[in-house]
């Protein structure tokens, strides 16, 4: 699930080790859980038809632990707000990866782990693509945290992209927001079609947010329910009017 800046210290609640192979060299490795079969089966076909935005997974070790390829560099949270033009970069990432997962097809019993669901499934998508789940190695970027992964459509997760490295956030400028959505929507090459419904997804997926917490109050399923008492709820439902209220400007920005 993507967050702000807010909530960002949620993440990672699974015990992550950096383990030097002998052969692999570097690695990451974390509990498997049973997504991890489905994603597995999802980066090595990355790997295979050529996109480089992923890290290699090696399967599973001895320790029941999905062992990832170590990419260095930096996440995006920790460098400055992204100008137009790495929004543009961003936008064609986003491209390749939905080209390349296009030909993916899941392996039989495949069991994903998707927090906030698609209005469709015309492929398996990232689903958390995030300045935190991000890194920049030199010229190569790569998308991390790939648990979440499952079904999903090309506008939603490109407008949760907008919506987690605009950020649209409640106290936004809807000019400003407008011309960097579209660095990013530009990049990606969204159709004409396309465009008018990538807003409504954004308001729908922050919508989603913070149902996902207020549901997770309610449950006592975590870490949702610390979120919630923390009040990052009200934050997402003022994000989520922000754009329903500026969805005209935001709109004529992208055509």
């Amino acid at each position: 699930m993507q967050t702000s800046g807010r909530t960002r210290s949620r993440r990672r609640s699974r015990r992550v080790e950096f383990v030097a192979d002998p052969v692999l060299g570097l690695t990451v490795r974390k509990p498997a859980t049973r997504a991890t079969y489905g994603v597995h089966a999802l980066l090595t076909h990355l790997t295979n038809v050529g996109f480089a935005g992923a890290p290699r997974s090696f399967g599973v070790d001895e320790q029941e632990r999905h062992v990832l390829e170590y990419i260095p560099g930096s996440t995006a949270d920790e460098d400055a707000p992204f100008d137009h033009a790495e929004l543009t970069r961003l936008g064609e990432l986003v491209r390749d990866l939905h080209d390349a997962a296009e030909s993916f097809e899941p392996p039989p019993g495949v069991q994903w782990h998707v927090t906030i669901p698609s209005t469709s499934t015309e492929l398996v998508c990232h689903n958390d693509i995030s300045p935190w789940n991000l890194v920049r190695d030199g010229e190569r970027w790569v998308l991390l945290d790939w648990d979440g992964a499952g079904p999903g459509s090309r506008v939603d997760e490109l407008a949760s992209v907008g919506q987690a490295f605009l950020p649209l956030q409640p106290d936004g400028d809807p000019h400003r927001d407008g011309e960097r959505l579209r660095s990013l929507v530009d990049g990606y090459g969204l159709t004409a079609g396309q465009r008018p419904g990538l807003v409504q997804a954004a308001a729908d997926h922050t919508r989603g947010v913070y149902d996902l917490l207020v549901d997770g109050s309610r449950t006592g399923a975590e870490p949702w329910a610390s979120l919630y008492a923390a009040g990052h709820a009200k934050h997402w439902k003022s994000a989520a009017d922000y754009v329903l209220r500026h969805r005209g400007e935001l709109r004529a920005a992208l055509r």
